[in-house]
């Protein structure tokens, strides 16, 4: 009996026991993971015995708000409210407007064109993103780690782990697990060693990468003659040049060369941007601070380079710069500039001799003064005379050396045929083809002026005679295009025998061409005849007889307009008569003699009515005569 109330006395205790202690237990077990969690210790759930993970480090709503306001100022790409207002000064495109200053502008009118700029403004207006110059693309080995820097850690192995951790204001980070890291003041190249010395005391058997990531924000102020002044927030690796940017450079009246960087009381540099524009040269572009001032100082002395140099613009002197150092900055003369000389308008002489020319390289020492216009001259544009230039010709045909030859400044014709060996047996030299590019120039201008009046007066007498405005635009527009494709070539008509074996003694100019062509066997008949073509040339037939074998004019034929153009390139028209009269009663072409090479055209009538337009105009006439019965019968008569 004590045996069995001992036992179930024990029963009854167990059950107590586990009824108490499984509750304690769950909530022990639950409380643990929780503290894991908060902690950042978490098993993989893939595998019992996968790597810890450690989770980003969840910060307090106050800290996460100011950390995210301080990611927004740094973080590359970023625009402040400062930067927004930039941008609607600038444009949606952060594009600076280019505001030209009044000696840009007189240099311009004194050119005719808007190309000529103060040499760096394209530059400075052209940066396409005002935020672009805070991303540099690689953080150098000896960038100093302070609060407000971006940390990436990045863990494998028998721990993972992806954190990105900012440097709070005591200078630390905090990694889950592992703790706080003090990182503010380490140098970059050594922040991995730093960090990985701390993250070895707690775990074994991993790989680490460690990086910096968004840059701090520092505070700088742009001031003086500048495009936007005011204060901007830069990544801490920002330099002179990048906040110059964000603020649009130099003004029309500010300064490239005299730009101050002050720290509070101290000037630390003066930097001088043609020392980049100009050689590449960055060694005055320091780095920025908290609370640095970079002021841009009044432009000093300004010159203008034109003309025939290799880049055209306003050049800002420094006291003592002399013409030497100007053409330097506009990239020195042209390939066909003259180098011996340049003229110079002085601003102080503008009311009296005005102009004065330099004599190179003597003046190069010449010292300039503010508003000086520098203008170089071209060796090309001007023609030398004719009796001091060689002659670049070409020869062709049949003569022995066809090419193009070099002869002296007084060279002929027949100079040019002695060069090239002379002529061969079958030359002739009557249907010589003469060529020079200063007439055909000129036929050109005058060809144009032609068909513009020609132009003019078709257009005029269509719209009379046509049956419609829309057949008359029609008909002076084909015929203008066929005309318009019709080129002068330049050639010049010599007058020689037609057995001549000499060219007359004509003095050559550049780029003359000399064509002799082999002796012709045919004569050519065109246009409005029946059976156009080239025919045989016989010694004793005469034009008309060559009229007759082509079956003669059409119909539609002018036959007043025909006219023969001779091998030479003159002309014999059938309105000339035959002994020169404009009188003549019969054919002009009855007893001319056709010589080899001759074409004969026959033009078509282009100032005939049809059929149609005649009765138009007879019914017109018959209407108005009628009207004229009518009203003599009115009145009586």
């Amino acid at each position: 009996m004590p045996s069995s109330l001992a036992g179930k006395t024990l029963r009854y205790l167990r059950r107590a026991t586990l009824t108490v202690l499984y509750p304690l237990f769950a909530l022990f077990a639950l409380h643990g993971i929780a503290m894991a969690q908060e902690v950042g210790l978490t098993p993989d759930a893939s595998s019992p015995t996968g790597p810890i993970r450690l989770r980003q480090p969840v910060q307090a709503p106050a800290d996460s708000a100011k950390s995210a306001s301080q990611r927004t100022s740094t973080s590359p790409g970023s625009v402040s409210a400062t930067d927004s207002a930039l941008r609607q000064d600038f444009g949606t495109d952060g594009r600076a407007p280019y505001q030209p200053g009044e000696f840009e502008k007189f240099v311009q009118r004194q050119t005719g064109t808007l190309k000529v700029q103060r040499f760096g403004a394209d530059l400075v207006a052209r940066y396409a993103d005002p935020a672009a110059a805070d991303s540099p693309a690689l953080v150098p080995p000896e960038y100093i780690i302070a609060p407000g820097d971006e940390i990436v850690v990045t863990l494998w192995g028998s721990v993972d782990a992806d954190l990105r951790l900012v440097v709070d204001r005591a200078g630390r980070i905090s990694i889950p697990r592992v703790g706080t890291v003090q990182v503010a003041g380490v140098r970059q190249a050594e922040l991995a060693a730093t960090i990985g010395r701390r993250v070895g005391l707690v775990f074994k058997n991993y790989e680490m990468n460690v990086s910096v990531g968004a840059l701090r924000g520092i505070r700088v102020f742009v001031t003086g003659f500048v495009g936007n002044p005011g204060a901007y927030t830069v990544n801490s690796l920002s330099t002179i040049t990048a906040a110059l940017f964000r603020a649009g450079g130099p003004s029309s009246a500010g300064s490239f060369r005299r730009i101050e960087l002050r720290r509070g009381a101290q000037m630390i540099s003066t930097f001088d941007l043609y020392d980049f524009l100009l050689k590449g040269d960055r060694s005055g572009d320091r780095l920025l601070q908290a609370g640095d001032v970079i002021h841009v100082l009044p432009v000093g002395d300004e010159v203008a380079v034109i003309g025939s140099v290799n880049k055209p613009a306003v050049i800002e002197l420094k006291t003592g710069e002399t013409v030497a150092d100007a053409l330097r900055g506009v990239g020195g003369f042209t390939a066909v500039a003259d180098r011996t000389r340049l003229s110079v308008e002085r601003l102080s002489d503008r009311n009296s001799q005005r102009v004065r020319e330099l004599a190179l390289p003597a003046d190069l020492s010449t010292s300039l003064s503010h508003g000086d216009v520098l203008r170089a001259f071209s060796a090309v544009d001007a023609l030398l005379p004719m009796q001091v230039q060689n002659k670049r010709v070409r020869v062709e045909g049949e003569v022995a050396r066809p090419g193009d030859y070099v002869l002296p400044p007084s060279s002929t014709l027949a100079d040019a045929l002695a060069a090239a060996g002379g002529l061969t047996q079958a030359a002739f030299v009557y249907g010589t083809e003469f060529t020079r590019e200063s007439v055909r120039i000129t036929q050109q201008e005058n060809y144009e002026r032609a068909l513009r009046d020609l132009e003019s007066d078709i257009s005029r007498q269509a719209s009379q005679r046509a049956g419609s405005a829309d057949e008359a635009a029609s008909t002076t527009t084909r015929l203008i295009d066929r005309l318009r494709a019709v080129k002068p070539t330049g050639r010049i008509v010599l007058q020689v025998a037609t057995d001549a074996r000499e060219l007359p003694p004509l003095a050559l100019e550049e780029g003359d061409r000399v064509y002799i062509p082999p002796r012709p066997t045919t004569v050519g008949v065109f246009g409005s005849v029946f059976n156009g073509g080239s025919y045989l040339y016989g010694g004793e037939r005469s034009v008309s007889d060559y009229l007759s074998l082509a079956g003669g004019p059409t119909r539609g034929a002018d036959q007043e307009s025909t006219f023969v153009v001779r091998a030479n390139g003159t002309v014999v028209s059938s309105r000339q008569g035959t002994s020169g009269s404009w009188l003549a009663s019969k054919s002009p072409f009855e007893g001319l003699r056709a010589q080899a090479g001759d074409t004969i055209f026959v033009p078509e009538e282009i100032d005939r009515s049809t059929f149609t337009q005649k009765a138009k105009d007879w019914t017109q006439i018959f209407y108005q005569f009628a009207l004229g019965i009518a009203g003599l019968r009115a009145v009586g008569l």
